[in-house]
């Protein structure tokens, strides 16, 4: 019997998580870090109080960025600011891109709020700002993440996954040269969140569900397509919805050709298989590594170029491990912002407690940099 009986034997830690920032104040979802290792957040209006959308952290602490005045929504102009930010992503050309979902608390969105905003880091002022159509970013959208590759077209193109938890799901391509954008693999069944009796997520020993009132219970992770990745020579297109286990990839040219039908661009699909558990984010690196968050495991995974997977980090501090990012430091990046604890999951109890993190993890790879 052990000297002291309450000593037992607990769930054992994988990899080194190194502590970057902790945030106070809203919950942040995305992070990016410049290839000069600046740092940049966002927080969606999602309940809390967010005074800045997006920030770039200075000696730890957020500031609003690029200007406290674009960060103010004016809903009589919602196109020349940002009303509520899901993602932020530095390109191949160390550009920051802010993806704007439009849609404060998942309202409706309307045409001027969904949008993709460009910054230039060396003067920290907006050059291009693409306004999404109604047909592509749809009222039920919520555009979720992004990735770059700047080899196609005059100016590059960029792919997002709309994750809408009621509405149709798919890939919003964008030429970055034109401004155009279409919509891709639209309410595809690789896009969509499986059923709660086909997906049941288990975080921290309980189901992940909303119950309501009247007793009624439904699918927390309802999202469809959410986490995106591009291979490292850019090929393929990976995602996945948040609400299931399977990974999926598509012809990332079928995807930006608009000669080709929908019905083509499908039998590019490749169902990659079971990551292992339900992911809310996925990156890339240069040597062919794909990484995924798993937040039923507190965990990221790492799947090798030989598709298997293997544990990169198991710790209980990542509650809700978010978005990925790999950094020209060779760390990858990770937010934990314990999203499952929020109050709608359970029955109007906030079970959140701040602060809530910015980790990162040494894994010697560089970032992908199609360009």
């Amino acid at each position: 019997m052990p000297a002291d009986p309450f000593d037992l034997p607990s769930a054992r830690r994988v990899g080194v998580l190194e502590p970057v920032a902790e945030f106070y104040g809203p919950m942040p979802t995305g992070v990016t870090v410049s290839h000069r290792g600046r740092i940049f957040v966002n927080f969606p209006k999602w309940g809390d109080d967010v005074r800045f959308t997006v920030a770039e952290l200075r000696n730890g602490q957020p500031v609003a960025y690029p200007s406290e005045a674009i960060n103010r929504t004016d809903p009589d102009d919602e196109a020349s600011v940002l009303v509520s930010v899901q993602s932020v992503v530095v390109d191949p050309n160390d550009r920051l891109w802010i993806l704007d979902t439009g849609s404060p608390m998942h309202e409706p969105t309307r045409f001027g709020g969904p949008k993709l905003v460009c910054v230039d880091l060396g003067s920290d002022e907006v050059v291009q700002t693409i306004l999404f159509p109604p047909d592509v970013a749809l009222p039920t959208s919520y555009l979720n993440d992004v990735r770059f590759d700047l080899r196609r077209g005059t100016a590059g193109a960029a792919f997002i996954t709309d994750s809408a938890s009621k509405g149709a799901n798919g890939i919003v391509v964008v030429d970055l040269g034109s401004g155009e954008s279409w919509r891709r693999l639209n309410d595809h069944p690789s896009t969509k969140a499986e059923r709660l009796h086909d997906f049941l997520p288990i975080i921290e020993g309980e189901p992940y569900l909303v119950r309501h009132a009247d007793g009624q219970v439904e699918p927390a992770a309802a999202s469809g397509a959410d986490g995106i990745a591009i291979s490292a020579d850019g090929e393929r297109l990976y995602y996945c919805p948040l609400g299931s286990r399977r990974l999926y990839s598509v012809f990332a040219e079928a995807l930006f050709d608009r000669a080709l039908d929908d019905a083509a661009v499908v039998t590019t699909i490749i169902d990659e298989g079971d990551k292992g558990g339900g992911a809310d984010g996925l990156e890339s690196d240069a040597a062919g590594n794909l990484y995924a968050t798993n937040y039923e495991h507190d965990a990221i995974l790492r799947r090798r170029p030989d598709a298997l997977w293997e544990p990169l980090v198991h710790d209980p501090r990542l509650l809700w491990p978010d978005t990925l990012s790999v950094a020209m430091d060779g760390y990858l990046y990770v937010t934990a912002n314990q999203l499952h604890r929020q109050a709608q999951f359970h029955q109007g109890h906030d079970l959140r407690q701040k602060p809530y993190s910015l980790f990162r993890v040494h894994i010697g790879e560089q970032p992908v940099l199609l360009r």
